[in-house]
Protein backbone atom coordinates (compact mmCIF):
# COMPACT_ATOMS: atom_id res chain seq x y z
CA UNK A 1 0.00 0.00 0.00
CA UNK A 2 3.03 2.67 0.72
CA UNK A 3 3.85 1.72 -2.67
CA UNK A 4 0.31 2.60 -3.77
CA UNK A 5 0.58 5.76 -1.87
CA UNK A 6 4.20 6.65 -3.11
CA UNK A 7 2.64 6.66 -6.67
CA UNK A 8 -0.31 8.44 -5.77
CA UNK A 9 1.75 11.39 -4.28
CA UNK A 10 4.08 11.45 -7.11
CA UNK A 11 1.27 13.20 -9.11
CA UNK A 12 -0.70 14.75 -6.96
CA UNK A 13 2.12 16.70 -5.23
CA UNK A 14 3.47 18.22 -8.05
CA UNK A 15 -0.39 19.18 -9.62
CA UNK A 16 -1.14 20.00 -5.55
CA UNK A 17 1.73 22.61 -6.02
CA UNK A 18 0.79 24.00 -9.77
CA UNK A 19 -3.07 23.83 -9.18
CA UNK A 20 -2.75 25.95 -5.75
CA UNK A 21 -0.84 28.85 -7.65
CA UNK A 22 -4.25 29.54 -9.72
CA UNK A 23 -6.33 30.37 -6.91
CA UNK A 24 -3.54 32.45 -5.10
CA UNK A 25 -3.69 34.30 -8.35
CA UNK A 26 -7.14 34.50 -8.74
CA UNK A 27 -6.79 36.24 -4.92
CA UNK A 28 -3.92 38.63 -5.68
CA UNK A 29 -6.05 39.66 -8.73
CA UNK A 30 -9.53 40.10 -5.97
CA UNK A 31 -7.31 41.97 -3.39
CA UNK A 32 -5.82 44.14 -6.41
CA UNK A 33 -9.20 45.37 -7.15
CA UNK A 34 -10.71 45.12 -3.18
CA UNK A 35 -8.00 47.65 -2.37
CA UNK A 36 -9.59 50.08 -4.88
CA UNK A 37 -11.83 52.82 -4.25
CA UNK A 38 -14.90 50.95 -5.71
CA UNK A 39 -16.33 47.78 -5.87
CA UNK A 40 -17.41 47.81 -9.64
CA UNK A 41 -13.34 46.35 -10.27
CA UNK A 42 -14.01 43.34 -8.47
CA UNK A 43 -17.53 43.42 -10.15
CA UNK A 44 -15.64 44.13 -13.30
CA UNK A 45 -13.26 40.73 -13.25
CA UNK A 46 -16.04 38.45 -11.74
CA UNK A 47 -18.17 39.35 -15.23
CA UNK A 48 -15.78 38.97 -17.21
CA UNK A 49 -14.20 36.24 -15.76
CA UNK A 50 -17.24 34.23 -17.04
CA UNK A 51 -16.92 34.83 -20.65
CA UNK A 52 -13.31 33.50 -20.29
CA UNK A 53 -14.86 30.57 -18.02
CA UNK A 54 -17.31 30.47 -21.21
CA UNK A 55 -14.65 30.43 -23.89
CA UNK A 56 -11.90 28.16 -22.09
CA UNK A 57 -14.10 25.80 -19.97
CA UNK A 58 -15.80 24.96 -22.79
CA UNK A 59 -12.20 23.68 -23.86
CA UNK A 60 -11.27 22.32 -21.18
CA UNK A 61 -11.93 19.20 -22.98
CA UNK A 62 -8.87 19.07 -24.77
CA UNK A 63 -6.73 18.96 -21.12
CA UNK A 64 -9.14 16.07 -19.94
CA UNK A 65 -9.76 14.05 -23.34
CA UNK A 66 -5.98 14.48 -23.71
CA UNK A 67 -4.91 13.32 -20.26
CA UNK A 68 -7.08 9.92 -20.57
CA UNK A 69 -6.40 9.00 -23.91
CA UNK A 70 -2.15 9.84 -23.60
CA UNK A 71 -2.15 7.78 -20.11
CA UNK A 72 -3.88 4.75 -22.26
CA UNK A 73 -1.24 5.03 -24.98
CA UNK A 74 1.59 5.66 -22.42
CA UNK A 75 0.04 2.33 -20.59
CA UNK A 76 0.16 0.51 -23.94
CA UNK A 77 4.14 1.94 -24.60
CA UNK A 78 2.50 3.37 -27.74
CA UNK A 79 4.39 6.59 -27.69
CA UNK A 80 4.10 7.38 -31.40
CA UNK A 81 0.28 6.87 -31.02
CA UNK A 82 0.64 9.87 -27.97
CA UNK A 83 2.52 11.86 -29.95
CA UNK A 84 -0.71 11.51 -32.54
CA UNK A 85 -2.67 12.57 -30.14
CA UNK A 86 -1.08 15.83 -28.84
CA UNK A 87 -1.06 16.91 -32.83
CA UNK A 88 -5.00 16.10 -32.70
CA UNK A 89 -4.91 18.51 -29.64
CA UNK A 90 -2.98 21.01 -30.63
CA UNK A 91 -4.84 21.34 -34.24
CA UNK A 92 -8.07 22.01 -32.05
CA UNK A 93 -5.82 24.82 -29.85
CA UNK A 94 -4.95 26.13 -33.14
CA UNK A 95 -7.98 26.73 -34.70
CA UNK A 96 -10.15 27.50 -31.58
CA UNK A 97 -7.66 30.79 -30.81
CA UNK A 98 -8.06 31.61 -34.12
CA UNK A 99 -11.91 31.78 -33.95
CA UNK A 100 -12.10 33.67 -30.73
CA UNK A 101 -9.78 36.07 -32.11
CA UNK A 102 -12.20 36.54 -34.68
CA UNK A 103 -15.06 37.06 -33.58
CA UNK A 104 -13.46 38.62 -30.28
CA UNK A 105 -16.53 41.16 -30.34
CA UNK A 106 -19.21 39.66 -30.75
CA UNK A 107 -18.39 37.63 -28.34
CA UNK A 108 -18.34 40.53 -25.72
CA UNK A 109 -21.64 42.10 -27.00
CA UNK A 110 -23.45 38.91 -26.58
CA UNK A 111 -21.40 37.95 -23.72
CA UNK A 112 -21.99 41.41 -21.76
CA UNK A 113 -26.01 41.95 -23.16
CA UNK A 114 -26.42 38.37 -21.88
CA UNK A 115 -25.12 39.19 -18.24
CA UNK A 116 -26.43 41.58 -15.28
CA UNK A 117 -25.13 43.75 -13.89
CA UNK A 118 -24.58 47.76 -13.72
CA UNK A 119 -23.47 49.91 -16.22
CA UNK A 120 -20.14 51.04 -14.49
CA UNK A 121 -19.16 47.24 -13.73
CA UNK A 122 -19.99 46.51 -17.68
CA UNK A 123 -18.19 49.21 -18.65
CA UNK A 124 -14.84 48.43 -16.91
CA UNK A 125 -15.31 44.59 -17.72
CA UNK A 126 -15.60 45.44 -21.69
CA UNK A 127 -12.05 46.85 -21.46
CA UNK A 128 -10.63 43.75 -19.17
CA UNK A 129 -11.82 41.07 -21.89
CA UNK A 130 -10.85 43.28 -25.05
CA UNK A 131 -7.04 42.44 -23.70
CA UNK A 132 -7.39 39.38 -22.52
CA UNK A 133 -9.10 37.99 -25.03
CA UNK A 134 -5.71 37.92 -26.87
CA UNK A 135 -4.37 35.02 -25.00
CA UNK A 136 -7.15 32.50 -26.36
CA UNK A 137 -4.55 30.90 -28.81
CA UNK A 138 -2.12 30.25 -25.90
CA UNK A 139 -4.62 29.62 -23.26
CA UNK A 140 -6.03 26.79 -25.56
CA UNK A 141 -2.62 25.31 -26.20
CA UNK A 142 -1.66 25.00 -22.65
CA UNK A 143 -4.85 22.76 -22.15
CA UNK A 144 -3.52 20.67 -24.34
CA UNK A 145 -0.07 20.37 -23.27
CA UNK A 146 -0.78 19.90 -19.62
CA UNK A 147 -3.27 16.87 -20.44
CA UNK A 148 -0.57 15.49 -22.45
CA UNK A 149 2.53 15.65 -20.23
CA UNK A 150 0.07 14.69 -17.16
CA UNK A 151 -0.84 11.42 -19.53
CA UNK A 152 3.25 10.79 -20.24
CA UNK A 153 3.08 10.24 -16.10
CA UNK A 154 5.35 13.42 -16.12
CA UNK A 155 3.61 15.69 -13.17
CA UNK A 156 7.23 17.41 -12.82
CA UNK A 157 6.90 19.54 -16.05
CA UNK A 158 3.42 21.26 -15.89
CA UNK A 159 4.05 21.66 -12.11
CA UNK A 160 6.74 23.91 -13.23
CA UNK A 161 5.24 25.82 -16.37
CA UNK A 162 2.13 26.49 -14.23
CA UNK A 163 4.11 27.92 -11.52
CA UNK A 164 5.51 30.10 -13.42
CA UNK A 165 2.62 31.66 -15.40
CA UNK A 166 1.27 32.94 -12.01
CA UNK A 167 4.50 34.03 -10.82
CA UNK A 168 5.28 36.48 -13.70
CA UNK A 169 0.78 36.97 -13.85
CA UNK A 170 1.59 38.16 -10.71
CA UNK A 171 4.07 39.86 -10.93
CA UNK A 172 2.88 41.70 -14.48
CA UNK A 173 -0.26 42.86 -12.74
CA UNK A 174 1.21 44.27 -9.92
CA UNK A 175 3.49 46.58 -11.96
CA UNK A 176 0.63 47.72 -13.82
CA UNK A 177 -2.12 48.26 -11.03
CA UNK A 178 0.13 49.17 -8.21
CA UNK A 179 3.12 51.03 -9.77
CA UNK A 180 1.91 52.47 -13.11
CA UNK A 181 -1.96 52.72 -11.74
CA UNK A 182 -3.73 50.63 -14.07
CA UNK A 183 -7.15 49.04 -13.16
CA UNK A 184 -9.06 45.86 -14.10
CA UNK A 185 -6.66 46.50 -17.51
CA UNK A 186 -3.56 46.43 -15.71
CA UNK A 187 -4.78 42.53 -14.54
CA UNK A 188 -5.55 41.74 -18.18
CA UNK A 189 -2.20 42.56 -19.60
CA UNK A 190 -0.27 40.54 -16.81
CA UNK A 191 -2.35 37.63 -18.24
CA UNK A 192 -1.95 38.37 -21.62
CA UNK A 193 1.95 38.24 -21.30
CA UNK A 194 2.24 35.29 -18.68
CA UNK A 195 0.04 33.01 -21.23
CA UNK A 196 2.62 32.96 -23.99
CA UNK A 197 5.61 32.54 -21.37
CA UNK A 198 3.62 29.50 -20.60
CA UNK A 199 3.22 28.56 -24.24
CA UNK A 200 6.74 28.54 -24.86
CA UNK A 201 7.96 26.77 -21.74
CA UNK A 202 5.84 23.67 -22.80
CA UNK A 203 6.84 23.81 -26.53
CA UNK A 204 10.98 23.80 -24.53
CA UNK A 205 9.98 21.20 -22.63
CA UNK A 206 8.59 18.85 -25.50
CA UNK A 207 12.12 19.32 -27.19
CA UNK A 208 14.13 18.50 -23.98
CA UNK A 209 11.91 15.34 -22.91
CA UNK A 210 10.89 13.83 -26.09
CA UNK A 211 12.57 14.57 -28.84
CA UNK A 212 12.52 11.12 -30.28
CA UNK A 213 8.55 12.01 -30.53
CA UNK A 214 9.06 15.45 -32.81
CA UNK A 215 8.61 13.65 -36.06
CA UNK A 216 5.43 12.56 -34.93
CA UNK A 217 3.63 15.52 -34.25
CA UNK A 218 2.71 16.82 -38.00
CA UNK A 219 -1.13 17.20 -39.99
CA UNK A 220 -0.74 13.78 -41.37
CA UNK A 221 -1.46 12.71 -37.71
CA UNK A 222 -4.55 14.60 -37.30
CA UNK A 223 -6.45 12.70 -40.13
CA UNK A 224 -6.44 8.87 -39.59
CA UNK A 225 -10.59 8.69 -39.25
CA UNK A 226 -10.78 6.17 -36.55
CA UNK A 227 -8.31 7.58 -34.27
CA UNK A 228 -9.50 11.22 -35.20
CA UNK A 229 -13.36 9.83 -34.37
CA UNK A 230 -12.40 8.16 -31.03
CA UNK A 231 -10.65 11.51 -30.05
CA UNK A 232 -13.88 13.61 -30.78
CA UNK A 233 -16.04 11.05 -29.26
CA UNK A 234 -14.64 11.72 -25.66
CA UNK A 235 -13.70 14.97 -26.20
CA UNK A 236 -17.04 15.85 -27.52
CA UNK A 237 -19.46 14.39 -24.20
CA UNK A 238 -16.48 16.07 -22.17
CA UNK A 239 -17.10 18.95 -23.97
CA UNK A 240 -21.05 19.32 -23.38
CA UNK A 241 -19.91 18.08 -19.91
CA UNK A 242 -18.70 21.40 -19.55
CA UNK A 243 -20.94 23.19 -20.91
CA UNK A 244 -23.44 22.52 -18.03
CA UNK A 245 -20.56 23.34 -15.23
CA UNK A 246 -20.20 26.64 -17.84
CA UNK A 247 -23.92 27.40 -17.86
CA UNK A 248 -24.55 26.41 -13.91
CA UNK A 249 -21.56 29.12 -12.58
CA UNK A 250 -22.93 31.80 -15.36
CA UNK A 251 -25.76 31.52 -13.94
CA UNK A 252 -24.63 32.04 -10.43
CA UNK A 253 -22.46 35.24 -11.20
CA UNK A 254 -25.39 37.12 -13.70
CA UNK A 255 -28.20 35.90 -10.61
CA UNK A 256 -25.33 37.44 -8.03
CA UNK A 257 -25.06 40.32 -10.08
CA UNK A 258 -28.29 40.83 -10.12
CA UNK A 259 -28.70 41.19 -6.44
CA UNK A 260 -26.50 44.37 -6.75
CA UNK A 261 -22.97 45.60 -6.92
CA UNK A 262 -22.34 44.40 -3.12
CA UNK A 263 -23.43 40.85 -3.30
CA UNK A 264 -21.63 40.30 -6.61
CA UNK A 265 -18.44 41.12 -4.77
CA UNK A 266 -19.18 38.90 -2.15
CA UNK A 267 -19.71 36.10 -4.34
CA UNK A 268 -17.08 36.21 -6.11
CA UNK A 269 -14.52 36.41 -3.45
CA UNK A 270 -16.38 33.51 -1.85
CA UNK A 271 -16.50 31.67 -5.35
CA UNK A 272 -12.43 32.06 -4.85
CA UNK A 273 -12.46 29.79 -1.98
CA UNK A 274 -14.42 27.01 -3.95
CA UNK A 275 -11.63 27.58 -6.68
CA UNK A 276 -8.68 27.36 -4.33
CA UNK A 277 -10.68 23.98 -3.07
CA UNK A 278 -10.96 22.70 -6.53
CA UNK A 279 -7.66 23.17 -7.35
CA UNK A 280 -6.47 21.44 -4.42
CA UNK A 281 -8.43 18.61 -5.05
CA UNK A 282 -7.73 18.15 -8.67
CA UNK A 283 -4.08 17.41 -7.49
CA UNK A 284 -5.53 14.03 -6.40
CA UNK A 285 -8.15 14.22 -9.21
CA UNK A 286 -5.32 14.39 -11.74
CA UNK A 287 -3.25 11.73 -9.90
CA UNK A 288 -6.22 9.41 -10.94
CA UNK A 289 -6.18 10.05 -14.47
CA UNK A 290 -2.90 8.48 -15.76
CA UNK A 291 -2.90 6.02 -12.87
CA UNK A 292 -6.39 4.56 -14.25
CA UNK A 293 -5.88 5.17 -17.54
CA UNK A 294 -2.72 3.87 -17.65
CA UNK A 295 -4.30 0.19 -16.01
CA UNK A 296 -6.72 0.09 -18.48
CA UNK A 297 -4.27 0.65 -21.27
CA UNK A 298 -1.74 -2.28 -19.71
CA UNK A 299 -5.52 -4.52 -19.89
CA UNK A 300 -5.01 -4.62 -16.17
CA UNK A 301 -8.03 -3.40 -14.32
CA UNK A 302 -7.41 -5.53 -10.68
CA UNK A 303 -5.77 -2.79 -9.28
CA UNK A 304 -8.01 -0.01 -10.02
CA UNK A 305 -10.62 -0.58 -7.18
CA UNK A 306 -7.43 -0.02 -4.90
CA UNK A 307 -6.20 3.29 -6.40
CA UNK A 308 -9.57 4.50 -6.21
CA UNK A 309 -9.79 3.82 -2.25
CA UNK A 310 -6.58 5.15 -1.34
CA UNK A 311 -7.17 8.78 -3.57
CA UNK A 312 -10.30 8.68 -1.63
CA UNK A 313 -8.73 8.13 2.04
CA UNK A 314 -6.06 11.39 1.05
CA UNK A 315 -9.28 13.26 -0.55
CA UNK A 316 -10.83 12.62 2.59
CA UNK A 317 -8.25 14.10 4.90
CA UNK A 318 -7.84 17.20 2.93
CA UNK A 319 -11.45 17.94 2.85
CA UNK A 320 -11.55 17.26 6.52
CA UNK A 321 -8.56 19.75 7.32
CA UNK A 322 -9.91 22.39 4.42
CA UNK A 323 -13.32 22.67 6.34
CA UNK A 324 -11.73 22.81 9.88
CA UNK A 325 -9.53 25.95 8.43
CA UNK A 326 -12.81 27.76 6.15
CA UNK A 327 -15.34 27.20 9.15
CA UNK A 328 -12.17 29.32 11.46
CA UNK A 329 -10.37 32.00 9.41
CA UNK A 330 -13.01 32.22 6.31
CA UNK A 331 -13.68 36.28 7.50
CA UNK A 332 -10.08 36.86 8.15
CA UNK A 333 -9.46 35.11 4.51
CA UNK A 334 -11.74 38.01 3.48
CA UNK A 335 -10.25 40.97 5.43
CA UNK A 336 -7.03 39.99 3.65
CA UNK A 337 -9.29 40.51 0.29
CA UNK A 338 -10.94 43.39 0.77
CA UNK A 339 -10.89 46.33 3.20
CA UNK A 340 -14.40 47.63 2.35
CA UNK A 341 -16.16 47.28 5.25
CA UNK A 342 -19.69 46.98 3.12
CA UNK A 343 -18.26 44.05 1.70
CA UNK A 344 -17.36 42.46 4.84
CA UNK A 345 -20.61 43.30 6.65
CA UNK A 346 -22.54 41.95 3.94
CA UNK A 347 -20.74 38.83 3.97
CA UNK A 348 -21.45 37.67 7.42
CA UNK A 349 -24.52 35.99 7.51
CA UNK A 350 -23.26 34.04 4.24
CA UNK A 351 -19.75 32.75 5.96
CA UNK A 352 -20.92 29.61 6.88
CA UNK A 353 -21.10 27.87 3.38
CA UNK A 354 -16.99 28.62 2.71
CA UNK A 355 -16.88 25.71 5.65
CA UNK A 356 -19.62 23.54 3.59
CA UNK A 357 -17.88 23.89 0.20
CA UNK A 358 -15.09 21.08 1.03
CA UNK A 359 -17.66 18.43 2.04
CA UNK A 360 -20.06 18.84 -0.92
CA UNK A 361 -17.68 18.99 -3.55
CA UNK A 362 -14.37 16.63 -2.71
CA UNK A 363 -16.23 13.88 -4.26
CA UNK A 364 -17.15 15.40 -7.75
CA UNK A 365 -13.82 16.20 -8.08
CA UNK A 366 -11.91 13.06 -7.43
CA UNK A 367 -14.41 10.84 -9.14
CA UNK A 368 -13.87 13.22 -12.11
CA UNK A 369 -10.24 12.10 -12.46
CA UNK A 370 -11.20 8.33 -12.66
CA UNK A 371 -13.58 8.76 -14.74
CA UNK A 372 -11.18 10.80 -17.14
CA UNK A 373 -8.73 8.19 -16.53
CA UNK A 374 -11.01 5.53 -17.82
CA UNK A 375 -12.66 7.54 -20.56
CA UNK A 376 -16.23 6.70 -19.32
CA UNK A 377 -16.96 10.18 -20.62
CA UNK A 378 -20.97 9.85 -21.44
CA UNK A 379 -21.25 8.95 -17.17
CA UNK A 380 -20.09 12.16 -16.87
CA UNK A 381 -22.09 14.24 -19.08
CA UNK A 382 -25.07 11.64 -17.64
CA UNK A 383 -24.38 13.14 -14.21
CA UNK A 384 -23.68 16.83 -14.77
CA UNK A 385 -26.74 17.00 -16.95
CA UNK A 386 -28.84 15.60 -13.55
CA UNK A 387 -27.03 17.89 -11.65
CA UNK A 388 -27.76 20.68 -13.71
CA UNK A 389 -31.30 20.44 -14.39
CA UNK A 390 -32.80 18.37 -11.44
CA UNK A 391 -30.99 19.64 -8.73
CA UNK A 392 -29.29 22.90 -9.37
CA UNK A 393 -32.29 25.28 -11.74
CA UNK A 394 -35.10 24.20 -9.18
CA UNK A 395 -34.15 24.13 -6.12
CA UNK A 396 -32.86 28.07 -6.89
CA UNK A 397 -35.99 28.64 -8.54
CA UNK A 398 -37.99 27.28 -5.41
CA UNK A 399 -36.66 29.40 -2.86
CA UNK A 400 -34.95 32.50 -4.98
CA UNK A 401 -38.07 34.50 -3.45
CA UNK A 402 -37.99 33.52 0.44
CA UNK A 403 -34.12 32.96 0.62
CA UNK A 404 -32.35 35.18 -2.08
CA UNK A 405 -28.61 34.84 -1.78
CA UNK A 406 -28.90 31.29 0.79
CA UNK A 407 -31.18 29.78 -2.02
CA UNK A 408 -28.10 30.41 -4.80
CA UNK A 409 -25.63 28.80 -2.49
CA UNK A 410 -28.02 26.01 -1.60
CA UNK A 411 -28.20 25.59 -5.39
CA UNK A 412 -24.35 25.44 -6.15
CA UNK A 413 -23.55 23.10 -3.03
CA UNK A 414 -26.57 20.46 -4.14
CA UNK A 415 -25.71 20.80 -7.85
CA UNK A 416 -21.82 19.93 -6.44
CA UNK A 417 -23.03 17.23 -3.93
CA UNK A 418 -25.19 15.71 -6.20
CA UNK A 419 -22.40 15.14 -9.27
CA UNK A 420 -20.26 12.49 -6.69
CA UNK A 421 -23.52 10.79 -5.63
CA UNK A 422 -24.75 9.83 -9.00
CA UNK A 423 -20.89 9.44 -10.03
CA UNK A 424 -19.92 6.71 -7.18
CA UNK A 425 -23.23 5.14 -7.87
CA UNK A 426 -22.61 4.01 -11.41
CA UNK A 427 -19.02 3.53 -10.96
CA UNK A 428 -19.44 -0.54 -10.30
CA UNK A 429 -20.18 -0.49 -13.85
CA UNK A 430 -18.63 1.89 -15.46
CA UNK A 431 -15.39 1.94 -14.36
CA UNK A 432 -14.36 -1.63 -11.62
CA UNK A 433 -16.42 -3.96 -14.59
CA UNK A 434 -16.22 -2.24 -17.82
CA UNK A 435 -14.41 -4.12 -20.58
Amino acid sequence: MKQLDRRILKFAIPNIISNITVPLLGFVDMALMGHLNSPVYIGAISLGTVIFNFIYWSLGFLRMSTSGLTAQTYGRKDHEQAAKILSRALFIAIISGFFILLFRNIISDVGFNLLDGTDAVKKEAVIYFKIRVFAAPASIALFAFSGWFLGMHNARVPMIVSILINVFNILISVLFVVILDYKSDGVAIGTVCAQYIGLALYIFYLFRKFPNLIKHISLKSITPFNELKNFLSVSGDIFFRTLMVILVFTWFTSESAGQGNTILAVNSLFREFLMFFSFLMDGFAYSAEPLIGGEIGAGNRKDIRSIVRRIFKWGIGITALTTLIYGGLGYQVMSLLTNQAIILETAKPYLFYIALIPLACFASFLWDGVYIGATASRQMLLSIMISTFVIFFPVWYIFKNSLGNHALWVAMLLFMFSRGIYLWAVSEKHIYKKQ
